[in-house]
């Protein structure tokens, strides 16, 4: 099936069980499906757009109490939605960094929150990771004190992972976010693994900024995701405009400056709210979840040579695996060479694993059914097998 002349209809979900780390948390609703079509206009959300003309202002559809539901559900006192977690990367180190400041981060972030502190003219300084590929209050405190010594002054901000893209590691980051505090430090804690598929309290967290994904994690098209704030902080990164034009004298109102006035339209707003109250229920069930992550990890160590990269018990879905040991002493001969494991997956049905990884790779449980859990488990030691492979 086409989709217009040259594009063909993506069918990954409809015919695989997807277990790709990035696209397992953004899988759309049936709600978002729906409300995509009805709303795919660029500009249908505005319909009803009145006075003061700002997208968290509209009452039809309830843009403006999804901004208060957000902001309740996080425990947060403010909520915008932004083109994706990056620009929420981007408002915050923009207001707050200026030219020639560190910037704190970690030696396990994500490189958006490197771009949001280079384009803000800021210099990024990362904490070191621990034996455990942790981010750990202790080395967050050094790290500071290095840096207040090399530039003779305090970082204004420090970016944190809940969850780190790279292992799936829980981090500690109410610790981290205490020893900041102490160097009056304000902390964005990037949830983009978090927000929408495990609680998160972000007062709890001591956090001053929450980021969240919704095309990552929150069932919502690309590109979404959120900005919570406490009020101490929400006056300036929200600010409005005070710009002036010189001729006409023009002037715009409670546009806010970071926001570009307005963010998120039509589809992905729209997409976002519809699957807003699968997204708050199924948080409820991150236990199971995570069992499930467990599940296919054993499955996975069972085959000799396996080993888990990520911490063991797991705490979260996205798991990095070592198979250098196991498939790809298989790779080493077969005539697919690395290709041989997603080959062999799909013809059972799963996707996600990148081609041609037989090394070191990563992989997403979240989502998946008992019954796909099971099938994903077993597959991966029939293809081991089935390959000469010792099951332990």
């Amino acid at each position: 099936m086409k989709c217009g002349v040259d594009i063909d209809a993506r069918d990954v979900e409809e015919m695989y069980i997807n277990i790709d780390p990035i696209q397992a948390g953004g899988r759309l609703t049936a709600d978002a499906m729906k409300a995509a079509i009805a709303f795919g206009d660029g500009y249908s959300v505005c319909d009803n757009c009145r006075s003061p003309f700002r997208l968290d202002y509209i009452q039809n559809p309830p843009i403006a109490q999804f901004h208060a539901d957000l902001a309740a559900w996080l425990n947060m006192d403010t909520v915008r939605v932004v083109p994706g977690a990056r620009r929420g990367f981007q408002a915050v180190a923009s207001t707050y960094v200026e030219k020639g400041d560190p910037v704190i981060v970690t030696s396990l972030a994500h490189y958006t929150e490197f771009m949001a502190v280079e384009a803000a003219g800021g210099i990024p300084q990362e904490i070191p990771k621990d034996a455990k590929n942790h981010i750990t209050p202790d080395t967050a405190a050094e790290k500071i004190e290095a840096v207040i010594r090399k530039f003779s002054r305090t970082p204004p901000l420090l970016f944190v992972d809940h969850v780190d893209y790279q292992y799936g590691n829980v981090h500690d980051v109410a610790g981290i976010v205490k020893v900041a505090h102490q160097y009056d430090i304000p902390v964005l804690v990037n949830g983009a693994y978090s927000v929408g598929i495990m609680p998160v309290d972000g007062k709890a967290l001591g956090a001053d900024f929450v980021v969240g994904s919704g095309h990552k994690s929150m069932a919502a098209p690309a590109p979404s995701g959120l900005l919570a704030t406490t009020n101490e902080h929400a006056e300036r990164v929200f600010r409005t405009t005070k710009a002036k034009g010189d001729v006409t004298g023009r002037t715009f109102g409670m546009k806010e400056v970071e926001m570009m006035g307005c963010t998120l339209m039509g589809v992905t707003v729209v997409g976002m709210m519809a699957s807003f109250p699968h997204v708050r229920e199924r948080v409820q069930h991150w236990e199971t979840e995570v069992a499930h992550s467990q599940e296919v990890t054993d499955a996975l160590l069972s085959i000799e040579g396996t080993k888990v990269l990520s911490d063991y018990p797991r705490r979260h879905t996205l798991t990095r695996i070592d198979t250098r040991g196991s498939f790809d002493t298989v790779a080493q001969q077969h005539k697919k060479r690395g290709y041989f494991l997603s080959s062999e997956l799909k013809k059972r049905g799963i996707t996600g694993v990148i081609p041609g990884s037989t090394r070191v790779w990563k992989f997403n449980t979240f989502g998946l059914t008992a019954k796909q859990i099971r099938h994903v488990g077993e597959s991966f030691v029939e293809i081991a097998r089935e390959n000469g492979l010792n099951i332990l």
